[in-house]
């Protein structure tokens, strides 16, 4: 295969999704001879390892989010489309976009990423919002704000008690990121602000179904992380399978939890767009890719990142963290490359970077293989590498500079409830026909 086609044009690429896979991707040939499109929902690349942060008020969306057009302003090459995919046609090699129209390539990179999982029960996510997104992470911060503000309110001491009842699911990092901050947030920062209510008070319970906390990690740091959140304050309930989620509760069986304030980090399924494919896909939807990256039958075609189930060594499958989202990206588009110069391609030869959880001020565990650390250390490295690993010069400072601040302080910076007007007071009944509307109602008088 030569850089252009039959007809003289360059090779058209076709890069979905701008994470860390589509990004590193497009990076990758920057200098290339060939015409990229980058595809995304969203403006912005997104580093969603600090998600959780955004989402417990501790940075704001603009700490951990980037410009896709200013990452690769410099790409000669390359256009970028804030627009969904709506399906991939390997045959007629078209991708269908917003409003029907079709964008061809020659060569395909999808990275479009994952989304939560409820198992079967896509009517929690309502009432049980899961964390991959800055809208996600908003959401999640308006009801975690609102619930303290709402138990302020409130004069009954039931309720205040469900107010201050957060509800995790789920023990992988998210999860116990989440939960273990929340106790910090409410019981330290908080508590001076609140006259009605002692945020102290303030109840984390941690649902896993498996045996243990971070199933990922090696027995003894599981063991080590669940003993810190208890340290902290957080009920951390192993063997729970939650069976009902309804409003003012959660259901383990016959048991029930009342709370208003459910966060859900138990399991994640590829973009649907890998349905479009055509090809064998895991039990999370995600690509059973070649060990080039490409999809079977269709060497043109390359899956990376979350969307893409790739085998590392002794049949495990390589992880869905941002360094191995990185590794596969880039060899995604060398392999494109190696191919556009008549070259064989390489395989997938996944480089174990570690694996990381924080689980408080001074706690974390770390494995690296070799070196397994928990405490502060383990703590120390989780900051290192997260900034390291963040976009932008600007980024980095601006994260760095608020935990300076909420290590220093124990408050967040990024406390605003947007819309709360929205979401304090229900809205009054509509008054019948011809009576005057209640005082304070907004509504003109007839």
């Amino acid at each position: 295969m030569t850089p252009t086609t039959s007809t003289g044009r360059p090779q058209r690429v076709v890069i979905l999704g701008g994470g860390f896979a589509g990004i590193i991707a497009a990076r990758t040939l920057r200098n290339a001879p060939v015409e990229i499109t980058l595809i995304d929902r969203t403006n912005h690349h997104l580093f969603q390892p600090l998600l959780y942060q955004v989402a417990t008020a501790v940075l704001a969306p603009s700490d951990i989010t980037s410009p896709i057009r200013h990452l690769l302003r410099s790409q000669q090459n390359t256009t970028v489309l804030m627009a969904e995919a709506r399906a991939i046609d390997v045959d007629r090699r078209v991708v269908t976009i917003d409003e029907g129209r079709e964008i061809p390539y020659d060569s395909l990179i999808l990275a479009t990423g994952a989304r939560h999982s409820y198992f079967g029960h896509d009517e929690w996510e309502r009432l049980a919002p899961g964390l991959k997104s800055i809208d996600d992470a908003q959401d999640i911060r308006r009801r975690f704000l609102l619930a303290f503000e709402r138990a302020e309110k409130s004069l009954d001491p039931e309720e205040q008690a469900a107010y201050l009842t957060f509800v995790v699911i789920g023990a992988g990092p998210t999860g116990v990121e989440l939960a273990g901050m929340i106790p910090e947030i409410a019981r330290e920062g908080m508590r001076p602000e609140f006259r009605n209510v002692d945020t102290r008070r303030t109840r984390v319970i941690l649902l896993e179904g498996a045996t243990r906390v971070l199933l990922t990690f090696p027995e003894h740091l599981s063991e080590r992380a669940q003993r810190d959140l208890e340290t902290l304050g957080v009920e951390v309930r192993t063997k729970a399978l939650v069976t009902k989620i309804e409003p003012g509760a959660v259901w383990l069986g016959e048991e029930r939890i009342r709370t208003h304030t459910v966060l859900w980090g138990a399991g994640n399924a590829a973009s649907p767009l890998t349905r479009s494919l055509g090809v064998p896909l895991d039990r999370a939807g995600r690509v059973l890719v070649q060990p080039d990256m490409s999809i079977p039958g269709h060497p043109e075609v390359f899956a990376a990142g979350d969307v893409a189930a790739a085998v590392w060594k002794d049949n495990l499958m390589v992880p869905g963290v941002a360094p191995a989202a990185n590794q596969m990206g880039r060899l995604a588009a060398e392999n494109l490359l190696r191919t556009l110069r008549g070259e064989g391609r390489k395989t997938l030869r996944y480089t174990d970077k570690g694996n990381l959880a924080t689980i408080g001020r001074n706690r974390a565990v770390a494995d690296f293989g070799k070196l397994r650390v928990a405490g502060r250390m383990a703590w120390f490295l989780w900051l290192f590498v997260h900034i390291l690993y963040l976009v932008g010069f600007r980024n980095r400072m601006s994260v760095l500079s608020q935990w300076i601040y909420a290590f220093a302080t124990y408050r967040r910076a990024a406390r605003l409830i947007d819309n709360a007007e929205r979401y304090m007071t229900p809205p009054p009944a509509p008054a019948a026909a011809g009576s005057p509307a209640p005082p304070g109602s907004g509504r003109p008088e007839p």
